[in-house]
C-alpha cells in the first residue's frame, strides 16, 4: 500500500529490501574449496608445524639436564661448549644447538656466556659414560692417587673446547649420563675412551645403571691394554690398589658408621 505522502523513490527502495533467504545472500562456500586457494593454505600451515617441530627438536636450546625431554634421551646428542670440569669425568656445557651453522659464536645474539652469573642454572652437567675416574679430594675425604693427573688431563682436553654428547638417561644428581667426543686435529675422539687408555680411569662398575651406549667390550679392551702397558694408575705397585667403585663404597661405610 501506498501512503499518500510517500514518494515513489521510496516505494522502489522498500520493494527491493534485501531478503536473507534469498539464495543471492547465501555464502559461496565454492571459493573455500577452490584448489587456487586451498593448496596455498595447506602448504603454508604444513610448513609452520614442520618448522616448529624442527625448532623444538634440534634448534631449542636446552639450559639443563632437567630440561631435556623424555622423548631424546638415546635418540638425541647435545651438542656445546664445555664452560667448566668438576672432577675427572663430569663437566658442564653450555648447550649450542646448531653450532656455527645456526649463529653460535658469530652473531652478536649468539655468544656463549662467560661470567659465572650468567652461566648460573644455563649449563648442562655431564656425567661421562661408561668410565670411573680416581676421586679429588673434597667433602674432607682425601684424594684418591691419580686423582689430580686425571682432572688435568680432561680439564685440558675439553675445557672451552665445543663437544657432542651422546645422552642416555639422568643420573640422580641431576647430570645427563653420556658418551662425549671432541675433535681432535679433524678426528673424533671419545673422550672417555682416551681416559682409559692412558689408565687415568676405569670401565664403570656399578652394580646396576650402568651406560655404555655399544661400547663396553671396547672400553674393557682398552682398560686391559692400559694394564698391560702400565700406564697411569697402573704403573705402580697395585697390591694396594683400590678402584674408584671401592674408594666411594668405602668412603659411603665410614660416613655412615661415623
Amino acid at each position: 500500500m501506498r501512503w499518500p505522502w510517500s514518494s515513489k523513490a521510496e516505494d522502489r527502495t522498500e520493494e527491493k529490501s534485501p531478503s536473507w533467504a534469498d539464495p543471492a545472500n547465501a555464502t559461496d562456500w565454492s571459493r573455500y574449496r577452490d584448489p587456487r586457494n586451498v593448496v596455498p593454505v595447506a602448504i603454508l600451515t604444513g610448513s609452520t608445524l614442520l618448522l616448529s617441530t624442527f625448532y623444538r627438536s634440534y634448534l631449542k636450546r636446552i639450559p639443563q639436564a632437567i630440561n631435556i625431554a623424555p622423548s631424546f634421551w638415546r635418540k638425541r646428542s647435545l651438542f656445546g661448549r664445555v664452560t667448566s670440569v668438576g672432577d675427572a669425568d663430569n663437566f658442564r656445557i653450555f648447550h649450542t644447538p646448531g653450532g656455527r651453522l645456526a649463529g653460535w659464536g658469530w652473531l652478536p645474539w649468539r655468544r656463549v656466556p662467560k661470567t659465572s652469573k650468567e652461566l648460573k642454572d644455563n649449563t648442562v652437567h655431564i656425567r661421562i659414560a661408561g668410565i670411573d675416574a680416581p676421586e679429588l679430594a673434597h667433602f674432607g675425604r682425601p684424594a684418591q692417587p691419580f686423582s689430580k693427573e686425571a682432572f688435568d688431563f680432561l680439564t685440558s682436553y675439553i675445557l672451552h673446547r665445543r663437544v657432542r654428547a651422546y645422552i642416555y638417561k639422568r643420573d640422580q644428581y641431576d647430570r645427563a649420563v653420556a658418551t662425549v667426543y671432541v675433535r681432535k686435529w679433524l678426528l673424533r675422539r671419545d673422550v672417555g675412551l682416551q681416559m682409559l687408555k692412558r689408565g687415568l680411569a676405569t670401565v664403570y662398575e656399578a652394580k646396576s645403571g650402568a651406560e655404555f651406549g655399544k661400547l663396553e667390550d671396547k672400553y674393557r679392551s682398552t682398560e686391559k691394554w692400559a694394564k698391560l702397558k702400565k700406564k697411569g694408575m697402573w704403573s705402580g705397585n697395585r697390591k694396594g690398589y683400590e678402584s674408584p667403585r671401592d674408594y666411594k663404597t668405602r668412603m659411603g661405610q665410614a660416613t655412615q658408621s661415623t
